[in-house]
């Protein structure tokens, strides 16, 4: 269990300040290094390497980085500019088998830098009413806007955890 959730489950927090949302704005902008450094000089060999027992290879979760976080670059803009819109959910396992994930992880760690520059940038001029802001949605519900920037930062620190924990169970 403590390689699937080495930071522990995401649970949503109840009344969110203005400090947590900074603080996870700070993540958001800070991921794309956090990721880069957390695969810095792995060998294709390690990069083949599952984070635990039935996990995805390492590779695989800087490719799902990538892939989830464009997904939540979307919700974010449809939930700022449209009325509680209901955002698609998508089967990020089988995104996860699909040829683009044999690509180097060099593709995905530049998409996400440069994803996460736009979504930094949106985020940091969010105001009060944008953060109660929702979208809905099909297995979770209602989120607001805040809910979902906890989300995210939490996701990327979540991953890169996967990665930094196998590197130093291994050694590497």
């Amino acid at each position: 269990m403590f390689n699937q959730y080495p930071i522990g489950k995401f649970t949503v927090k109840e009344n969110i300040q203005k400090e947590d949302i900074q603080g996870w704005i700070h993540d958001i902008g800070d991921a794309p290094k956090q990721l880069a450094d957390a695969v810095e000089g792995l060998t294709k060999e390690q990069l083949a390497t599952p984070y635990r027992e039935g996990g995805w290879k390492l590779s695989q979760v800087v490719h799902h980085l990538a892939d989830s976080h464009m997904n939540a670059y979307t919700r974010f803009k449809l939930g700022l500019t449209e009325q509680a819109p209901t955002i698609k959910a998508y089967d990020e396992v089988a995104w996860s088998t699909l040829p683009d994930n044999d690509l180097p992880i060099e593709v995905s760690l530049q998409l996400f830098s440069a994803l996460h520059k736009r979504l930094h940038k949106l985020l940091n001029s969010l105001d009060e009413k944008d953060l109660k802001k929702m979208i809905h949605h099909p297995e979770n519900g209602e989120v607001t806007i805040e809910q979902l920037i906890a989300t995210y930062a939490w996701h990327g620190k979540h991953h890169v955890a996967h990665i930094t924990t196998l590197r130093n169970q291994r050694g590497w």
